[in-house]
Parts: C-alpha cells; structure tokens; sequence
C-alpha cells in the first residue's frame, strides 16, 4: 500500500500558548498562528507534497482548525467532519494542568484521569477509531488524505492507526501548525513523519 493521510495540527491559539484545555470553545488563530498557516501551506505546494491534488481533506468544524486548512490553501476542497473536533473537555475547558491538578490535589493527567463533565476516554477513543477507519478504507482503496484538527484527537487518531491503546498518545508530542503522516510499513500501519515543524523553521 502506497497511500498516505498527512495529519495538520491548527496553528497557535492564545489558549494553546498559555497551555490552556481548548476542546468546543472556538478560539481564534493568533498573528503567529495565521503566519504558521500560511508556512504550512507554501510547504505542502512545494514538492514532495505539490498542492495534495488527488487528496481527500477533511477538517474539524472548529474555527482554527478550519481557518489552518483555510490558510494553507485548502479550504475550497476540504469537508467538514465532526469527528474531527477536539476532545470535549467538560468542566476542564478553559483550564490548564496546573489548575486541574491543584483542584484535585494531585498530579493530573489527561491521558490517564480522564476529565469530568465531558467526554470519556473511552468515548473519545472510540471517536478516533471512526478516523483510523476511514484512513484505512481511503488507503485500501489508494486514496490519499489529509486533515486539519487539533492537538489530543490527532494524537489518539495516530496511536489507534498503530494498533495502540489511545493512552499512548501521551507519548506523542505535538507542536502548533505540526506536519505529520501516517502510512505503511512491512504491510503494517506505521507512522510516516510525526510533529515535523521544518517549515516553521525558516
């Protein structure tokens, strides 16, 4: 199988800057976030990638996301998907780690606590799967894809296309306007690139 699904984080947010939790609330891109989706798209232009012109591209109904893909490029050709969106926070919206973790007097991780009032790490998984599904669907039938959406739901989408619980995806690192891929190797779903910010660089 010779077919890829390039992964696109949205670029920065202020929310993302102070580390804050943003699931549903449709923050805006930032000066730097716009110019780091305008970056991301004089990238996928240029060669290898020259504009995805048989690529399917989808994006989460939130607005950084959508203005990211709007950016970079590709707005008139992308289809809004829900199961796209960022994890539902619940009460932990607006919130960052550090805050989470003193109202419950402990380190807290998302990736292992869960949050409350939102979506369950279960359900949030699961959501993730209905992704791996479609990437493996487009890939069997050689179709290459591309999607726009946020930091957590990108990082569960890769672990499951692994084959991993979702909890791996704490392991995952991954930047603002961040390049990634997911493909094939040894018959075998792999990981093409991952959090590839060269074009940020320059």
């Amino acid at each position: 199988m010779t077919a890829r699904t390039l992964l696109i984080r949205h670029g920065r947010t202020a929310w993302s800057v102070a580390g804050r939790h943003t699931g549903l609330t449709d923050v805006p891109l930032l000066d730097e976030g716009r110019s780091q989706a305008k970056s991301l798209g004089v990238r996928l232009h240029e060669a290898p990638f020259n504009g995805l012109p048989d690529a399917e591209i989808r994006t989460s109904p939130l607005l950084r996301a959508q203005d990211t893909c709007e950016l970079a490029g590709f707005g008139g050709r992308a289809t809004s998907w829900d199961a796209l969106r960022e994890w539902d926070y619940g009460d932990m919206e607006g919130m960052t780690t550090e805050e989470i973790s003193e109202r419950h007097g402990r380190n807290w991780v998302i990736w292992r606590d869960g949050v409350t009032g939102g979506e369950t790490l279960e359900q949030f998984s699961s959501r993730a799967d209905e992704v791996v599904a479609w990437v493996h669907e487009a890939h069997a039938a050689g179709r290459e894809t591309a999607v726009f959406a946020h930091g957590h739901i990108l990082r569960a989408v890769a672990a499951r296309w692994l084959g991993l619980d979702v909890r791996f995806a704490a392991r995952l690192r991954l930047e603002a306007a961040a390049l990634s891929g997911l493909g094939w190797a040894y018959g075998e779903p792999a990981l093409e690139r991952w959090n590839d910010t060269g074009h940020l660089d320059v």
